[in-house]
């Protein structure tokens, strides 16, 4: 007769280590965790926030620059493209960036997109977004736009390759994951709308969107905190906000500011950035911000402005917070209505 332990003891020590592994006390999360540097969002925030990229107007060639900067380091760190896209762009026509703008003659621009497929249940996705346009020159002077968002830019970027860095080690994410530059939110978030109606992969098999616009600065409410605010994680989800609140309390340990889920909320933000056009086809979608603040659209938002340590605890918790999207056992489940 067979010893039949033998194989069962090691499918348990197999199955231990895998959970262990992607836990958040798992070997495999902490070391990616831990890639997320100040420095590396530094630097290349310095370069996407730079006067050479002239404000990264929708369609300019500075919005073409920090694009073409933002591929060379996905391709360094050999995160390639999806497969459908045969390349990182996805191109928004003229006619729609004409048709969906607030005003002015937007020419021809480009969502960027990243992708890193999953190892078990690669039809199913996570998005993680944020627009890398800003609004140009006015009256000879640039608008960086460190902040709006050069910050969250960098973080996807920063995301990205925490999750490279696992899969090189053996624990790549189970569920695929789409790292989307979005242009035109300047604009009334064109390139996000335009992905929505135009979408790569189903939106159907879309798990969440988790979008970063603005995560390097504080507001006056909140100068000298540890905080984020986070939009909207509710709304469509009841597991959503649990999950980034587990994803929180077991990493950075944020102050988690849920003003703007506030109906009455007169800023009305929940509708101000590109997670809208997800949540509108009913993908749960949570927003991380750091409040208006005085540079808000000024050219006085540069790099030198930025709170690295702000920004690289906000980064972790959104990793965080993906990474458990990504590797838990079942999707999140669809159980809210959005009926702000």
């Amino acid at each position: 007769m067979k010893n039949i332990f033998v194989p069962l003891l090691s499918a348990v020590l197999l199955t231990s280590c895998a959970t262990t592994n992607y836990s958040y006390d798992g070997r495999a999360f902490r070391k990616a965790y831990e890639s997320i540097s100040q420095d590396d969002l530094k630097r290349d925030l310095y370069i996407i926030a730079s006067d050479e990229m002239e404000g990264r107007q929708t369609g300019s060639e500075g919005q073409k620059k920090a694009g073409r900067y933002m591929i060379g380091q996905y391709q360094e760190m050999g995160v390639g493209f999806p497969a459908p896209l045969k390349s990182y762009y996805q191109t928004v026509p003229q006619a729609f960036m004409q048709a969906k703008t607030r005003g002015g003659n937007l020419p021809e621009s480009e969502n960027i997109l990243a992708y890193i497929p999953g190892s078990e249940k690669p039809e199913e996705l996570i998005v993680i977004s944020a627009h890398y346009d800003h609004v140009g020159t006015r009256d000879g002077q640039i608008y960086n736009g460190a902040d709006d968002d050069g910050s969250g830019t960098v973080a996807l970027m920063e995301i990205a390759e925490a999750f490279q860095n696992a899969k090189k080690a053996g624990h790549g994410p189970k569920r695929s994951i789409l790292f989307l530059h979005v242009t035109g939110e300047e604009h009334g978030l064109i390139g996000s709308d335009y992905y929505s109606q135009n979408p790569v992969f189903p939106l159907a098999n879309t798990v969440a969107n988790l979008n970063i616009d603005m995560i390097g600065r504080c507001d006056p409410e909140n100068c000298g905190k540890n905080y984020v605010y986070v939009i909207g994680s509710e709304m469509l989800s009841s597991e959503l906000k649990k999950i980034n609140v587990e994803a929180n309390n077991k990493t950075v340990k944020l102050e988690l500011n849920y003003k703007y889920d506030d109906p009455a909320d007169p800023q009305r933000l929940y509708y101000r950035s590109d997670h809208y056009n997800f949540a509108k086809h009913n993908v749960p979608a949570a927003f991380f911000f750091d409040g208006i603040h005085a540079d808000y659209h000024k050219p006085g938002d540069d790099p030198d402005k930025i709170d690295y340590v702000a920004l690289q605890k906000r980064t972790q918790l959104v990793f965080a917070t993906a990474w458990e999207l990504a590797n838990r056992a079942e999707r999140i489940v669809v159980d809210g209505k959005n009926t702000r």
